[in-house]
């Protein structure tokens, strides 16, 4: 199953400069697996030494936030989109 995956500006020195690349796998779990395959070391930055979602990386497929769904269990379907997006946070 064909994926496509969004990589936001601070994790594209892995994907070669590319914003958008396409990996295999039917959960997410299983496409971070490949996008790490083809792209090694950009797992480590989305999750942490348990393997579990880093606190400040959002993680979206089809526009649904995972975190609210199953987690990297989220099923994904052929031709489905996956967007990191890495958290913002500011103040005065």
């Amino acid at each position: 199953m064909s994926v496509s995956v969004r990589v936001p500006t601070i994790l594209r020195p892995y994907t070669q400069g590319a914003s958008e690349v396409s990996v295999e796998g039917s959960t997410l779990s299983e496409v971070l697996e490949s996008l790490d395959t083809s792209y090694p070391g950009i797992k480590g930055r989305v999750l942490d030494e348990s393997g579990e979602l880093r606190r400040f990386v959002n993680i979206y497929v089809d526009n649904d936030d995972v975190r609210f769904s199953e987690g990297l269990q989220t099923s994904i379907k052929d031709g489905g989109q996956v967007s990191i997006i890495p958290a913002v946070a500011g103040g005065c």
